[in-house]
């Protein structure tokens, strides 16, 4: 099994690495949309549209992938991407943004479950599976921070006002990807014909443990959103960096997310998954404890936090995957899909939550407070850690 999950290994991450960058160039489109005189409450909005079919979508993907094929499905969203990011760059009015996320997000609620749904047919030891979601989400990062290097050399270019061509490089990326998946062989649970609904499936599955799990869950993606969208307008807006170098200094926060995954998928056999998960935590308290102190003893808008927030992505990064292969590794395979889809809603509300969140301290001119609000959201997510981590003690 794990030899077979070793000959898709590319081709998985080659999945999340193009469902990042058309995911995670929101702060890219909030920039230049800012610049085009967008309202930041219109850009906030803007986030939902992107994860509000994310979450809806999954109720129903998980009948969709059951009767057409784990293979079959992810095709079909890679080929919606690669179609949608060739047509994106010729279109100018604002709606078709919206439009445009709530297509994406469709596709990547149909891509998330069946990435996830291969991952855990094939592996069923909780180390080695946290190994290979370590691997696979890292490529995720790599989108973020292609995406903004790429697209910040573009836009600091003299080709500047043909930036949103840079996405006929990902439809092409798309299409080689369903070329490399067409061609293999994949194991694949039995079909399911019978009519089921999602509220039917969760009879019985939902425990006070999965609750709390997708509290955390939440929590996570609400905190790394605070990040991924909105770091660029931050570094702009109240750093006064230029667009360029706001993009590239939200790139390495990528980097370092990257690097995180990469180290925990290398590492993680040899601790225990809770303590790596708290060890975590209390490091991105720490630092944002220290931007804190730059800000309130030397200058608001130093520069030298410009190279703290980066490092952040070290240990904000093995969060997701550790606490996702920690239970997942609990779940009947017969249940991945609906577990999967539940985790995608409830990712999905985190992040669109946290953007609205956010575009209200942009909309009111509060950057000041942006550090200190990150700080508050983190601190709460460790208190919900805790509880979930002494609640699955005792029932697994």
């Amino acid at each position: 099994m794990t030899s077979k999950l070793h000959n898709i290994s590319l081709p998985l991450k080659l999945t999340f690495l193009i469902f990042s960058m058309v995911l995670n160039c929101m702060g890219i489109v909030i920039l230049q949309l800012s610049e085009a005189k967008i309202t930041y409450e219109k850009l906030g909005l803007l986030e939902s549209f992107k994860d509000l079919p994310i979450a809806f979508f999954s109720l129903f993907a998980v009948n969709f992938i059951s009767r057409i094929g784990t293979k079959k499905a992810l095709i079909f969203a890679l080929i919606i991407v690669g179609i949608c990011s060739s047509i994106l760059p010729f279109v100018k009015v604002f709606w078709f943004y919206k439009l445009w996320f709530a297509i994406i997000g469709t596709c990547f609620a149909i891509g998330k479950i069946c990435v996830f749904g291969i991952i855990r047919n094939n592996i069923s030891d909780e180390k080695s599976l946290t190994k290979t979601m370590s691997n696979v989400e890292a490529s995720f990062m790599i989108g973020i921070f292609v995406v903004n290097t790429g697209f910040g050399w573009l836009i600091s270019s003299q080709y500047s006002e043909y930036w949103k061509f840079g996405f006929i490089g990902i439809s092409l990326l798309s299409f080689v990807t369903i070329i490399l998946f067409s061609r293999l062989e994949i194991a694949e649970p039995e079909k399911n014909f019978e009519n089921k609904t999602f509220l039917s499936d969760l009879s019985g599955f939902i425990t006070p443990s999965i609750v709390v799990f997708l509290v955390v869950v939440f929590s996570i993606v609400f905190v790394e959103q605070s990040f991924n969208s909105w770091l660029p307008s931050f570094y702009k807006n109240h750093l006064k960096v230029n667009s360029f170098f706001a993009l590239q200094a939200s790139s390495f926060l990528a980097l370092f997310s990257y690097v995180g995954r990469t180290i925990t998928a290398n590492v993680i056999h040899r601790f225990h998954l809770s303590k790596y998960y708290i060890f975590c935590l209390l490091f991105i308290i720490f630092v944002l404890a220290g931007i804190l102190g730059i800000q309130y003893l030397d200058s608001e808008d130093s520069k030298v936090i410009l190279f703290l927030f980066p490092v952040i992505g070290l240990f904000l990064s093995p969060l997701y995957p550790v606490l996702n292969s920690k239970m997942i590794v609990q779940v009947d395979k017969e249940k991945t899909n609906l577990f999967t889809s539940l985790i995608v809603i409830f990712s999905s509300l985190g992040s669109s939550v946290s953007s609205i969140v956010i575009s209200l301290l942009f909309e009111n001119q509060l950057l000041t407070y942006y550090p200190l609000y990150i700080l508050f959201i983190v601190t709460v997510l460790f208190s919900i850690s805790l509880i979930y981590f002494k609640l699955i003690k005792k029932t697994y």
